[in-house]
């Protein structure tokens, strides 16, 4: 308490009066941990969930987060994140009460959703688990280094229906008008609520960097407002307790774009739940012919106020900018060339894996990748083209020499049982430390030959090239545990 800013302590004060002393004895307690299991791992095997779930709250000591149903806290002393099931995608680790935004959000399968503000990945994933493989996600974070971590996580949860952008917001609204059915924007914020996770949280903290946010996220709704469906649902979240940040702003907001109405707001408190905190409000929109006239000049103001900005940005974005793995091939074939090799590669090692029913490939240098194109969606590659995306889709692999290499992210969105071969071994073996070493393995079968799948209680950890009694390890260098 000693520690936070005066005006802070006094902010506290007047917006909470007879609870501000509960609340700042809380800034005093130990923060909570939290992990959320990821359900698409356990739709590849979902026989065996129960002895893994079982597993982690033997090792973790795991209890329920009442507001999510894959959500649980664990103690400090645990570190599920030097656990293999962590490389291996069977949970992400979250704090628990920003869980709430993606329960209040509710994607449903075969919906287009937009994270807007992604990095490094908490909800996406959430939301990603929602959708089940089906639809479409899109999830971006403005700054590069932030959304190569986004990338990652997407990786690593072995998401197939999501693309990852590096772009502004108004990059995207000028492309995407009205595109998506859920939007969720959790925006940049003042971070009050990691005052206990982050002392640097506490001494960048002041009256002015709340003004400053603030004006930020008055910067980003309008664009959020734009890409969102009549009668589509955008969840604005942060994870801050002021009032300008989340009340005034969601009231500014509803004035601004009369077409949107408010459902619910969510406050969570540390001193009246175990979380650090989080607020979240549901906007819905409403149909142009629901909407007075008003809301509707409203949203076409904003619109033309961007038009001109956007232009000039999508302009100067299509000469500087470059896909993650290079230019996207020229030839019109290639892509097409490229899935032929893969269908024959995967014909012989993943005979199970099946990509979303609807889509297209791209090839960005050697780099083959599947965008997921659900019916009707407006996200196709002709508007991808000129924009910043450092995972345009699952990544299935290299195309090298004429030969087809499977890429890391294709191993993880497979299951085992998808796999022609695959070789298991406990958790805690020796086998596995040495695989996430970059170590090769002897082989379990000396007479296995070609590609397959390590993996751990079912769940894949990457890949190997089975010969000559070895399995050489084909684990991405940059993954590798020393």
């Amino acid at each position: 308490m000693t520690s936070l800013p005066a005006a802070y302590v006094e902010r506290i004060r007047q917006q909470l009066g007879g609870e501000a002393d509960a609340f700042l004895r809380s800034c005093d307690s130990p923060r909570t941990y939290g992990l959320r299991m990821n359900p698409l791992k356990s739709a590849n095997a979902p026989e065996a969930l129960p002895a893994l779930l079982s597993t982690l709250q033997t090792e973790f000591r795991l209890k329920p987060v009442p507001w999510c149903p894959e959500g649980y806290y664990y103690e400090e002393s645990a570190r599920p994140g030097k656990h293999p099931f962590h490389q291996a995608g069977l949970y992400y680790i979250q704090e628990p009460s920003a869980m709430i935004a993606a329960e209040l959000l509710d994607p449903q399968p075969g919906e287009l959703v937009l994270d807007l503000a992604a990095a490094p990945g908490g909800k996406t994933t959430q939301i990603a688990g929602k959708l089940a493989g089906r639809g479409l996600l899109v999830a971006n974070e403005i700054h590069a280094g932030r959304a190569r971590i986004l990338a990652e996580n997407v990786e690593r949860m072995g998401i197939r229906n999501a693309i990852v952008t590096n772009a502004a917001p108004d990059e995207l609204s000028s492309r995407w008008p009205e595109a998506f059915d859920r939007i969720m924007l959790d925006a940049p914020c003042s971070g009050e609520g990691m005052f206990r996770k982050d002392e640097g949280a506490v001494t960048e903290w002041s009256p002015e960097a709340v003004d400053v946010c603030s004006a930020r996220q008055r910067s980003i709704l309008p664009d959020a407002a734009r890409m969102l469906k009549p009668g589509g649902r955008l969840v604005y979240s942060t994870c801050t307790f002021n009032r300008e940040e989340n009340e005034e702003t969601v009231s500014w907001f509803l004035k601004e774009f009369p077409e949107f109405v408010l459902l619910k707001e969510e406050r969570m408190w540390p001193h009246r739940i175990e979380g650090e905190g989080h607020y979240a409000a549901v906007l819905e929109k409403r149909a142009i012919g629901d909407a007075d006239g008003v809301g509707v000049r409203s949203i076409l103001a904003h619109q033309a106020e961007h038009a001109q900005h956007a232009q000039l940005e999508t302009s100067r974005t299509k000469s500087s900018a470059r896909p993650a793995k290079g230019r996207r091939g020229d030839s019109a074939a290639g892509p097409q060339a490229a899935l032929g090799l893969y269908l024959e590669f995967a014909k012989e090692a993943l005979p199970g894996f099946e990509l979303p029913t609807e889509g297209e490939p791209l090839l960005f240098g050697d780099a083959l990748y599947w965008l997921p194109v659900p019916p009707g969606s407006p996200l196709t590659s002709r508007t991808l083209a000129g924009l910043r995306t450092p995972r345009p889709g699952l990544h299935l692999g290299d195309v090298l020499k004429g030969r087809f290499e499977p890429g890391h992210a294709l191993a993880l969105a497979a299951g085992a049982g998808e796999a022609a071969r695959s070789f298991d071994f406990a958790p805690d073996s020796p086998q596995i430390a040495a695989y996430l070493r970059g170590e090769s393995l002897p082989a379990p079968d000396p007479a296995a030959k070609g590609w397959g799948l390590l993996t751990t209680a079912g769940l894949p950890l990457g890949w190997f090239k089975a010969s000559d009694g070895q399995l050489k390890n084909r684990l991405p260098k940059g993954l590798r545990v020393p």
